[in-house]
């Protein structure tokens, strides 16, 4: 997640590209994982400054914990390189409730929780002005507290129809 607008449609004189104005301080940018249920639509989220094996881990527990009576978690994961660390991979050696199913790569068509981030930024900061990464945080935990519980909404938008 990061602290810049994006464009999406909107009207515009023909032939010049809309401006959305956006103040970002330097690197303004956190790493969001999100584990998705396909059964209930209940999503899983954590922050971290970086995207890395140690952070993943951390998500990995909080998704344990989350599902502690689920007899098994079958997780399907993009290719990103920590996914494959050494470390993740002794972890889930001792924790074998927890199943990985690696996509092919280049395929984030095929992800669910793709959908949901393209719906965050749709409803958050597609053509609107957010002033911090901090504001920008707290639209989405407006947006997405509801959706750690089971709901419809978020099934909706993550369903894959092919």
């Amino acid at each position: 997640m990061s602290n810049t607008a994006t464009v999406s449609y909107k009207w515009s004189t023909k032939g010049k590209q809309p401006m959305i104005e956006c103040k970002q301080h330097a690197r303004e940018r956190q790493t969001v994982f999100g584990s998705y249920n396909f059964d209930s639509g209940q999503i899983t989220v954590n922050f971290a400054n970086r995207g890395n094996a140690k952070s993943f881990k951390k998500h990995l527990k909080k998704v344990l914990y989350v599902y502690r009576d689920a007899p098994k978690i079958l997780m399907v994961l993009d290719n990103v390189r920590y996914h494959h660390a050494k470390k993740i991979k002794k972890w889930l050696l001792n924790h074998p409730k927890i199943e990985c199913f690696f996509l092919p790569p280049y395929s984030p068509d095929l992800n669910a929780i793709e959908r949901a981030w393209w719906y965050m930024r749709k409803k958050i900061t597609n053509n609107r002005y957010i002033m911090s990464l901090n504001e920008r945080k707290a639209a989405f935990w407006k947006m997405f507290s509801h959706f750690e519980k089971p709901n419809q909404e978020l099934k909706l938008v993550c369903e894959i129809n092919y």
